[in-house]
């Protein structure tokens, strides 16, 4: 993740996410929104969903934005944010960077056009939009920002360290088998096998970069197989964090039903449609190249 991170400061710096903003814009009409969103969608990209809100709140002043309007904009960032840092990630267990591209930028586009199609043809949620959130002053300065990742990676281990435990405790008092009890009708339609329970635990609640040393050790552990970590890996670039990225969007004023219930929905029809034409693949051509399989093993 470290060179994800600085990768990405250095982009930010050179005016990366100026750049991607104008090239979004013109996107944006197509989804309901000001042009002037597609920066705000840009810093989601390049950096995380806390600076995407510090954007959106800059840009917003000019803009009375309705309910609809920010649920939209919402499942944009959310399906695809952090993608720098998120992608290595994923690369480490297994998918292609473009399948990553492809699947997070492409998949939160169609979302974000098919609930702007459903708000507008129903006139839903066209009320204006409270935000709840004001973003608190910050130094911008490098050694501010040092201190920023420093911080981050300190917490990043905390948690870590806390979720093994906290899984070991759950193993030990057989709660884990209820886990994966409440998982199994979801792994069924993703057509993965049950191995693939912690790490989709992980990945739904912790997300991508805060569960990355546990979804890079599940990897390697032999215990799942390759098509599986895809598969799951693949569906949480889709839904992942549904806790605290959910509550943090909630926050700008979006409609709970949509940057939740219609994204992980969205989600699992959109693996298990890719799972069955996985599986539909003749043997001989899948054992060339699979759809969404990494052309180097997990180390």
């Amino acid at each position: 993740m470290l060179p994800a991170v600085v990768l990405v400061k250095l982009l930010d710096s050179l005016g990366a996410t100026q750049w991607l903003g104008k090239l979004l814009s013109p996107l944006m009409s197509l989804v309901g929104l000001p042009a002037e969103m597609g920066l705000v969608w840009a810093a989601a990209i390049l950096t995380n969903l806390y600076t995407a809100m510090v954007v959106f709140y800059e840009l917003s002043a000019g803009h009375s934005l309705s309910v609809a309007q920010v649920s939209v904009l919402g499942l944009l960032i959310l399906v695809a944010h952090s993608l720098p840092t998120e992608g290595a990630v994923a690369k480490l267990v297994g998918v292609r960077w473009r399948i990553t591209l492809v699947l997070r930028l492409g998949g939160a586009f169609l979302l974000a056009v098919l609930v702007h199609q459903l708000y507008r043809l129903g006139d839903w949620q066209q009320q204006p939009a409270q935000m709840l959130w004001r973003p608190a002053s910050s130094d911008p300065g490098l050694a501010a920002w040092i201190l920023d990742q420093l911080l981050l990676f300190a917490t990043i281990l905390l948690v870590i360290s806390a979720l093994m435990s906290l899984l070991r405790l759950l193993r030990w008092l057989g709660i884990e088998r209820l886990m994966h009890w409440l998982l199994a009708p979801l792994l069924r339609v993703l057509q993965v096998g049950r191995e693939a329970t912690n790490v989709t635990i992980i990945g739904i609640t912790l997300g991508l970069s805060f569960g990355a040393g546990l979804l890079v050790a599940e990897a390697r552990s032999g215990q799942i197989s390759k098509r599986d970590m895809v598969l799951t890996i693949c569906f949480l670039g889709l839904a992942h964090s549904l806790i605290e990225d959910t509550l943090l969007v909630l926050l700008l004023g979006a409609d709970l039903y949509a940057i939740l219930w219609a994204r992980f929905a969205f989600a699992v029809l959109v693996m298990a449609l890719i799972a069955r034409l996985w599986r539909a693949t003749p043997p001989r051509t899948r054992a060339v190249r699979s759809p969404l399989e990494s052309k180097k093993p997990v180390a």
